[in-house]
């Protein structure tokens, strides 16, 4: 039997806790229902003027945007980078806002010397620039003392640092100090040689360290420098002007009380003597051994030798005893006493250590450039020993071996024919000129004969505007000119006197070659050419020499071509300080050759030649005159060529300018050559024989007149005439005739070329201009009635003068008409009767002047000549003026 299902039970029907709801892929879940919301909603906040860049408003930034502060601050920056970066800023600053740095210069200084002794190259390079480039410059004109106070104590710290680099750098940092304040080394002398001694000493690093002690050696001779040196006679020292000026007021208080601190510099500059030979010593051994002389070493061996030199001309010019303003100095000559002092610093041993070496040379094959290395040593070393010759005596041998360098210098390498060579050993020879004339006083005579040969090679061939040229002239000046007792103008002495004549004859052509370009050349020669004459004996061959200069001479003034033109030389185109030597020189010729003179006139026509040195010119040869040393007859030719080719510009027209002189003050001339006409007769009064010098005048006056030239060259003659002349006239009766012909038209045109006008100081200004004109015929009409009557004769000819009378070719352009010319002799005739003097001598011209009156009338009245109404009026006025005048002062002339 098949069992049967059992029955099923029906299941109850139960609550769903959790639904599940099915997601479509790719869709974003929706957040759950108990999620907390986190979401924040505010409003911005805004607070003016917060930003960084807004609170550096108006402030000096950087080109990072860093403030002056800002950088200060980072230039003590642990990193390297940043120091170095924060000194750039700085720069940056200085040179876009200068103004920075004056207000801020001291906290700048302040700050920054703290790198002086930075352990990071870059960093300390970074700071001399900085310091040599924009704030030492723009800080120069400064108080002096607060710089220095600042900078001198981190220098002096970094100077015995113990790394070797950061003290050498010190020297490097004080060297531009001293640059810039060179008062530095003479407040901190003591100190600063002990560490140059130290520095020196250390010989197992600079013979390694050769291009940074180079740096330092440089420091040492700019330093050594400022010492007093051989400077000249005439110049004061540097601590006399620190003093005089009172600088060093305002330096620190302690710097300079005692009174022995010169003394302790030239004890230090003993202690520092033997370490230099020392120095040079050991470089000497080293670069012996050295295929080539390489430049760093040369520049180390160069600096040491110029600091020896220094020493020993700082020993050659003493110690001063007295004391000066705050300071002492050191005097020009040594005492006795000092002569002991100087021998004791500069022993015999010390001296051969560095004679030995002399003439340096090496043992390898040289090129050229080590030749000229070596030859520029052995120059210092020459120059040293003939420094320390002038107070030791050196033995006979030593003497010879310096003499025959001196001498091939001289001759083998300056008259080569390359000019680089030329130059190159010309530019170094030029030390051991100045020793020469000395030298020359001490060495035998053979040779004396050989230095004075190359010198004069060298003199004649190096080129004119050259150092070495100037150099040759002050050695020349020394040795023709007595000096220190030396008598060198003796032509006793004939190896001597041979070169001595050739220098002078070289003297003209250089001056000639050297023109213009070269001034202060220029001015050597002319102050030995004025040196020459004014000691060379009388009569002597220097004397003759001398005067022979002048006939070479005349090139330098000017020349005359064959068009009768004018070439005029380098004197006129010189300085004014220059062209007073040259004048100056004129007056030492024992006599002037008249072509010279002619040289002279044409220079003083030049328009380009002051008045002033135009003046001088005729102070110096009146000068020469009256010392004997022109002929009367080259001297009154020279016045009278200056007044009879003076050309009074500007010349177009007469009236404009005299009144562009008087009221515009227009460039004219007139006034100068006034004054000229009034030196040359002052001249000319003084020579002496009155009659003589009218018979020299009388005809080449007469005859230039009557070329017609300017009236103001025809006033001139006649003022040189009337100076001479006396009265009653020396004149004969031909120069009054020809004086009568053409005064008449001379009166006329002086009176007629200036307007009148209403206004009453130009009336002033008219009468007082047309009387200086008249006022030498006045003087002629008063020492000679005859000519007075003559020219009223003539002035009445050219009343109706139609251009046949004798008299009408001395017009000039001024009284072309009828009414002009009348006018001007009416005037002439007013003025005259004006003078007291000439008034009474018109007493007995009644008939002169009655019958200018009659042909004035007559040409009034005539119908044959036409003139325009105006003109007839301007006529009538003339003579109703002359009627009412003539009339009132001689009774007896017959006028209707």
């Amino acid at each position: 039997m098949v069992r049967s299902k059992a029955p099923t039970k029906k299941q109850q029907k139960r609550g769903v806790d959790f639904k599940k709801i099915k997601r479509k892929i790719g869709r974003k879940l929706p957040p759950p229902k108990n999620a907390t919301n986190t979401e924040i909603k505010s409003k911005a906040i805004i607070l003016p003027e917060q930003s960084v860049a807004s609170e550096k408003a108006g402030l000096a930034v950087s080109k990072k945007g860093l403030t002056l502060k800002e950088l200060l601050q980072q230039t003590s920056h642990h990193n390297a980078k940043v120091r170095k970066d924060a000194l750039t800023g700085i720069r940056d600053i200085f040179l876009k806002y200068p103004a920075e740095l004056k207000l801020h210069k001291l906290a700048v200084i302040e700050k920054l010397r703290e790198r002086i002794s930075d352990e990071d190259k870059l960093v300390r390079e970074t700071l001399y620039q900085l310091l040599k480039a924009v704030i030492f410059p723009g800080c120069k004109e400064e108080s002096q003392g607060p710089f220095i106070s600042l900078m001198m104590a981190y220098i002096f710290n970094a100077m015995t640092h113990l790394a070797i680099d950061v003290r050498l750098m010190a020297f490097k940092f004080f060297d531009v100090l001293v640059q810039f304040y060179p008062y530095a080394f003479l407040l901190n002398a003591e100190k600063i040689l002990q560490n140059y001694e130290d520095i020196l000493r250390k010989n197992q690093f600079y013979l390694q360290d050769k291009g940074k002690l180079k740096s330092a050696l440089a420091g040492l001779t700019r330093c050594l420098l400022l010492l007093p040196c051989n400077k000249g006679e005439d110049d004061s020292s540097f601590l006399n002007d620190v003093a005089a000026q009172g600088i060093l007021h305002a330096f620190e208080p302690e710097a300079l009380k005692d009174p022995t601190g010169i003394s302790v510099i030239v004890k230090k500059l003993e202690e520092l003597l033997p370490i230099l030979v020392n120095c040079f010593h050991d470089f000497v051994a080293l670069v012996q051994t050295m295929p080539l002389l390489d430049a760093q070493s040369f520049d180390c061996m160069l600096s040491i030798l110029q600091s020896i030199d220094l020493v020993v001309r700082s020993f050659g010019y003493g110690i001063h005893k007295g004391p000066q303003p705050e300071i002492q100095v050191f005097p020009p000559r040594f005492g006795r006493s000092d002569v002991t002092r100087r021998d004791q610093a500069i022993s015999p041993v010390l001296l051969k250590k560095l004679w030995d070496l002399f003439p340096l040379k090496s043992v390898h094959h040289l090129s050229d450039k080590d030749e000229d290395r070596y030859f520029i040593l052995n120059v210092i070393i020459t120059v040293i020993f003939l420094r320390l010759s002038d107070w030791i005596c050196p033995p006979t041998p030593l003497l010879e071996i310096f003499l025959e360098f001196m001498e091939s210098s001289l001759s083998e390498k300056i008259q080569t024919e390359s000019q680089s060579v030329k130059s190159f050993h010309g530019k170094h020879v030029l030390a051991l000129i100045p020793f020469i004339p000395k030298l020359i006083m001490r060495v035998a005579d053979n040779w004396k004969s050989c230095i004075l040969q190359a010198f004069t090679k060298v003199f004649e061939s190096c080129s004119p505007e050259s150092s070495l040229k100037l150099a040759c002239l002050s050695a020349i000046e020394e040795m023709l000119v007595p000096k220190h007792g030396w008598l060198y103008l003796d032509a006793s002495d004939p190896k001597i006197l041979e070169y001595q004549l050739n220098w002078i004859r070289e003297l003209p052509s250089l001056l000639i070659l050297l023109g213009d370009r070269h001034p202060l050349c220029s001015k050597a020669v002319l102050r030995l050419q004025l040196r020459l004459g004014q000691i060379a004996p009388l009569n002597s061959t220097f004397s003759q020499e001398f005067d022979n200069m002048q006939y070479s001479l005349r090139e330098f003034y000017s020349t005359c071509l064959d068009d009768r033109s004018v070439c005029y030389g380098p004197f006129i185109r010189l300085p004014r300080e220059i062209q007073e030597l040259s004048v100056c020189c004129l007056y030492y010729f024992s006599f002037l050759d008249s072509f010279l003179l002619q040289s002279l006139v044409s220079c003083c026509l030049c328009d380009d030649l002051e008045p002033l040195l135009l003046f001088r010119v005729l102070e110096v040869l009146h000068s020469a005159y009256k010392a004997g040393h022109i002929q009367i007859a080259d001297h009154i030719s020279f016045l009278f060529t200056l007044l009879s080719r003076f050309k009074v510009f500007p010349g177009d027209c007469f009236a404009e300018k005299i009144y562009s002189v008087m009221e515009d003050g227009d460039k004219s001339n007139r006034g100068t050559f006034k004054l000229i006409t009034s030196v040359v007769c002052s001249c000319l009064s003084e020579i002496g024989d009155d009659y003589l010098v009218v018979q020299m005048l009388e005809k080449i006056i007469l005859d230039q007149i009557s070329l017609k030239p300017p009236v103001d060259n025809i006033c001139a003659l006649l003022r040189m005439l009337i100076t001479v002349d006396s009265k009653p006239t020396r004149l004969s009766e031909q120069s009054i005739t020809n004086l009568s012909n053409f005064l008449p038209g001379y009166l006329i045109d002086a009176v007629s070329s200036i307007p009148e006008d209403d206004n009453k100081s130009s009336i002033l200004i008219r009468i007082s201009s047309i009387r200086y004109y008249l006022l030498p015929c006045f003087f002629l009409f008063y020492r000679s009635d005859r000519l007075l009557n003559l020219v009223l004769d003539g002035m009445g000819s050219l009343v109706t003068d139609n251009g046949s009378s004798p008299f009408s070719h001395h017009h000039v352009a001024y009284a072309n008409d009828y009414s002009s010319r009348i006018a001007g002799i009416v005037s002439v005739l007013l003025l005259l009767h004006k003078d007291a003097k000439i008034h009474k001598i018109l007493l007995s011209c009644k008939i002169g002047i009655y019958s200018i009156l009659q042909k004035i009338q007559s040409l009034q009245s005539s119908e044959e000549i036409k003139m325009t109404i105006e003109e007839r009026h301007k006529i009538q006025c003339a003579f109703d003026r002359l009627k009412v005048v003539m009339s009132a002062s001689f009774s007896g002339i017959p006028v209707n």
